[in-house]
């Protein structure tokens, strides 16, 4: 059984039965919907003329692949010792395996005077409310300067509505991304219109039903139509912690993505797990790629597969032609050498003290970046320690570099 209908969720549910699994398949979900992908929620999906879902899978699929999927519903407790799990509608289903892919959800500002017009953004319903204020005419405040916060603001600009984005930190892209990359996706947004107020933390927010006023720290008024609200996700973990399972910022698990429990397993953004690359250090990604791996090597290990996580953390976001593409934790190097590329893209390789190649952060336009971004990736995965001046030189191939 799968817990959490998402791109993880409906992922490892398909990967079951590709690997020869004959068993009954259930995947459980709490929205109507057939799984789909999230990240075009805030990138082009916002910005057609028709909000529509981009599902993994049709209810065609599931029904040759015998794969039962339950909607609407949440399951509510977990009953290790007779491997039954308890739905939010009265019923109960049995188990033999378990996977947890519940997911995170918005972390929520802990501010008084928010109300309807204060929205986050993680569902496809949530999308359809944001995309009817996205208009010309429209202003719309983001608090947050994240990668959705931006994705929206991009998307909201190129609809014609007025955007600000407010940033409590001292610039946008705090977490994971060089200054060096975020200034120029500021000087993007700055050019398309989007005011950004960075340093600044909010005083107080009244929403009276008809706009929403935004007051900062320094005592600037910001009055907007609409407030949506990006300052993270927190992982989706009651059901497991009432279940007596161990929780480390997500689900704890091992490599192979099992609980303390054999039977259960979590895997995609709700689980943290140690990535061998970094020497076991536990990490939590909320990522596309992420989710997609997971749940495939979930549905193997549910099989005795016994296999371990061992891909490079990898991330992207699209915002005004330009592709930003990160490989690797950025966090782990103590220094940084640049690599210029054509038509303006260039790529910022992060080393650890001991000079092995830690991450890769490049941006571009279009896929400027790509190629060099994936050949980082695997000399990342080999815990290679290439010549700082090979990396910077743009007449030395990468390839080269990996072949030695």
């Amino acid at each position: 059984m799968v817990i959490g209908a998402g791109e993880c969720g409906g992922r490892a549910a398909l990967a079951l039965r590709d690997l020869g699994f004959e068993g009954p398949v259930t995947l459980v979900g709490d929205e109507p919907h057939l799984p789909y992908e999230r990240p075009p929620l805030s990138k082009e999906a916002m910005t057609g003329e028709a909000l529509s879902i981009k599902a993994i899978a049709t209810d065609a699929l599931f029904a040759e692949r015998a794969i039962r999927h339950i909607h609407s519903v949440r399951a509510v407790a977990i009953d290790r010792a007779v491997h039954v799990v308890q739905l939010s509608d009265g019923s109960s289903l049995p188990y033999q395996k378990l996977l947890l892919a519940t997911g995170s959800v918005p972390r929520t500002l802990p501010m008084p005077g928010l109300g309807e017009r204060c929205v986050y953004l993680r569902t496809f319903n949530d999308a359809l409310a944001i995309r009817a204020h996205l208009s010309a005419g429209n202003r719309v405040a983001i608090i947050g300067g994240g990668f959705i916060g931006l994705e929206l603001a991009a998307a909201a600009r190129k609809l014609g509505a007025a955007v600000t984005v407010i940033e409590a930190q001292p610039r946008i892209l705090m977490r994971g991304v060089p200054a060096e990359i975020a200034e120029i996706i500021h000087k993007a947004h700055e050019a398309e219109g989007v005011a950004i107020r960075t340093g600044q933390g909010i005083a107080a927010i009244a929403d009276d039903g008809a706009e929403v006023s935004i007051t900062l720290a320094d005592g600037q008024a910001i009055v907007a139509d609409l407030a949506v609200i990006g300052i993270g996700a927190v992982p989706v973990t009651a059901l497991a912690a009432e279940a007596g399972l161990a929780i480390d910022n997500g689900i704890a698990v091992d490599e192979q993505l099992r609980t303390a429990d054999p039977d259960i397993f979590a895997a995609g953004d709700c689980c943290s797990f140690p990535l061998a690359v970094y020497g076991g250090r536990r990490v939590r990604l909320e990522a596309w790629r992420n989710a997609q791996e997971q749940g495939a090597l979930a549905a193997k290990n549910m099989q005795g597969a016994e296999e371990a996580h061992a891909a490079v953390p990898w991330f992207w976001s699209d915002q005004y032609g330009l592709t930003l593409q990160i490989a690797g934790l950025s966090d782990e190097g103590k220094s940084i050498v640049r690599r210029d590329l054509d038509d303006g893209a260039f790529i910022l390789f992060h080393l650890a003290e001991d000079g092995r190649l830690v991450a890769a952060s490049g941006i571009g336009p279009g896929n400027a970046v790509a190629r060099d971004i994936r050949l980082a990736e695997m000399l990342i995965a080999k815990r290679a320690s290439p010549a700082p001046e090979a990396l910077g030189s743009q007449a030395v191939k990468l390839k080269s570099l990996l072949a030695a």
